[in-house]
């Protein structure tokens, strides 16, 4: 079994790393890393920092984080939430420093606006494998603002500091947001195939013993069936169809509901438990607000 290694302050990260004390204890950008004396095959990693990564020109793999392997390509931006856990393969070498790696501790960012939206960034939960591939303008755009922190950390810290650079991350992730979009739109041939193939995955679920015995599929084990991160799915779905996959799965499941209650005479506490509901009020609760009626008025209705 691999060790986990936890790296819980930004002056942890420069002291594995060799780089001295860091110009301010709760950021650093790092250009180019250096070799770490660590058994790759033996540890995985995890931290309790954000991690925002755009690597350069690298030799050498291994990236590997939940059940996927990923190989760094140039140009590639890779997010990573705290408490996440990653391992190499092998050491990385970079072969330049045009890349570049902002590691930050969630204290930075608490008492900001960015505090309470960091959450709805939902690329850091993706897999590596659904990483951001960034053309040219983008790559240069994002590096202006990494070099605007930069410029920040490298001078003396003020009042304005803090806000300066937190101004910066939170355009650097809007960004994203954006070239995320340009993403999903540019493989929309392939995206809807996906989204047909998750239609049918849903219908093949619902139609089941599954549902009875396992319950109402999470957005989670929806997007492990498909091969890619709950947020990933959940993203591509909005974008291809306006809707959530958490839409997608309560609309299923009310279809579900709508057959079951108009062709048998099982109680609405029998017909919530087979759908997988633990309480009948909170399938009742569903049922009115995706139909505008309860349970019981609907099978009366028809």
């Amino acid at each position: 079994m691999k060790e986990i290694y936890c790296v819980k302050t930004i002056n942890e990260v420069h002291q594995m790393l060799g780089l001295g004390a860091p110009k301010h204890p709760l950021i650093t950008i790092i250009r180019k890393w250096s070799e770490i004396d660590f058994d790759f095959e033996n540890i995985k990693l995890t931290s309790e920092l954000y991690l925002i990564s755009m690597k350069g020109k690298i030799e050498g793999t291994a990236f590997q984080y939940g059940k996927n392997s990923y190989d760094f390509a140039d140009g590639t931006l890779v997010f990573l939430a705290p408490k996440q856990v990653a391992s190499f393969a092998d050491p990385i070498e970079e072969l330049d420093d045009s890349g570049w790696t902002i590691m930050f501790h969630p204290d930075l960012i608490r008492r900001s606006e960015l505090g309470k939206e960091i959450k709805n960034y939902s690329f850091f939960n993706y897999e590596t494998n659904e990483a951001l591939h960034l053309s040219e303008v983008e790559k240069q755009s994002l590096s202006e603002l990494v070099k605007k922190i930069d410029l920040e950390l490298n001078q003396n810290i003020d009042k304005y500091s803090q806000d300066i650079i937190i101004q910066n991350l939170e355009s650097i992730l809007k960004y994203s947001y954006r070239y995320y979009d340009r993403q999903f739109y540019t493989r929309t041939n392939q995206n809807k195939d996906l989204v047909s193939k998750f239609e049918r995955y849903l219908h093949s679920y619902f139609s089941s013993s599954d549902l009875s015995e396992k319950g109402i599929p999470s957005v989670k084990q929806c997007g492990e069936a498909m091969h890619m991160s709950g947020s990933y799915l959940s993203d591509l779905l909005k974008i291809e169809t306006g809707r959530s996959a958490k839409d997608h799965i309560s609309s299923h499941l009310i279809e579900v509901a709508k057959t079951t209650l108009l062709n048998s005479n099982s109680s609405i506490s029998e017909i919530a438990f087979n759908l997988g509901f633990d309480y009948p009020q909170h399938f009742s609760q569903l049922f009115k607000k995706k139909v505008g009626m309860n349970p019981t008025k609907y099978r009366k209705s028809n």
